[in-house]
């Protein structure tokens, strides 16, 4: 336990830093998160959280961060189709907003931050699986990941701070954001085939992704926290397997007892063709990714009985 620690969330209200919160609770630290609820939804905030309204590009990060013993940064703007169709906000949220939660991590004297890049830097990549040493961005979202990842690198030399950057592949579980202009796969197949509808599967269902549970994620959340041999470094978090978007939809369909076709849409722009995360570097700290696919869905449709289909979440804040 860490009981006494403090934690600061960014991004708090959203699917990864929500459910980060709830460990971090459990865990028995204080947490302070921080979300402007342009892409979060506050009932998605556990009550044990403090939570502060505010902006990663405004100026109240310093005085949050005060007394943290890490900062979490996950506020993003993430959707690619959305940084696709507007790359100046891509860039102000994702890089200026970047630099001030370290810039006030710094002034606060953070002993830890423990950042949000993304598997998108390997949009170029053939090789499978991917290390961490290929990075060829691609897509408006993964070029503002980068940018993040060289301002963090200056401040790891010039500043002195202790910093590990994290590269999350599909995450999935609860509270995955279906709200998206193009939501996740495994909540929209699921939402749709729920209600009766159609899924739509974007190009050919041949494009294959790593997916990882978001309680697999936490673990080396928690991890980074604690452990100083992460500092300075970049870490994939995926779980090693790829599976194709149509196989998903079988395996939601089957778990339902579905026999929905699904919809064929024109591919979308800016999609690697396949992910699938060497996780080598994690797993030598003893990290392991536990719940496999078919628990992982049986949690995520429970969770969408329960939370989504019965009205108990409210609309986006948005």
């Amino acid at each position: 336990m860490s009981r006494g620690r403090r934690a600061v969330v960014t991004g708090v209200a959203g699917f990864i830093g929500s459910n980060l919160a709830d460990r971090l609770l459990a865990e028995g630290f204080q947490v302070s998160g921080v979300d402007n609820l342009s892409y979060g939804v506050l009932e998605q905030v556990p009550s044990g959280v403090e939570f502060h309204r505010e902006d990663i590009r405004g100026d109240a990060l310093e005085r949050v961060f005060r007394g943290a013993d890490v900062v979490y940064h996950l506020a993003a703007k993430n959707c690619i189709a959305d940084c696709q169709e507007d790359p100046v906000e891509t860039a102000d949220i994702n890089v200026t907003g970047t630099v001030r939660v370290f810039e006030a991590a710094r002034r606060a004297a953070v002993p830890k931050v423990v950042y949000a890049e993304s598997s998108a830097l390997y949009e170029g990549i053939a090789r499978m699986p991917t290390p961490e040493s290929d990075v060829r961005p691609e897509s408006f979202y993964a070029a503002s990941k980068l940018a993040g990842m060289v301002f963090a690198d200056a401040y790891r030399r010039w500043a002195g701070m202790r910093m590990t950057a994290l590269r999350y592949f599909c995450v999935y579980g609860p509270r995955q954001d279906y709200r998206r202009t193009i939501p996740p796969v495994m909540s929209a197949f699921i939402i749709k085939l729920l209600r009766g509808e159609r899924p739509v599967i974007y190009g050919s269902g041949k494009k294959r992704r790593d997916f990882v549970y978001v309680d697999d994620v936490n673990d080396f959340h928690l991890l980074c926290g604690s452990d100083p041999r992460t500092d300075g470094g970049t870490y994939n978090l995926g779980s090693g397997v790829s599976y194709s978007v149509r196989d998903i939809f079988d395996r939601v369909r089957d778990l339902l007892g579905a026999d929905t076709e699904p919809e064929y849409r024109p591919d979308l722009p800016g999609e690697a063709d396949e992910t699938l995360a060497d996780v080598a570097a994690a797993r030598a700290l003893g990290w392991e990714p536990r719940v496999d696919l078919t628990t992982g869905l049986q949690r995520s449709i429970a969770y969408i009985r329960e939370h989504v289909m019965s009205g108990k979440e409210q609309p986006s804040a948005r």
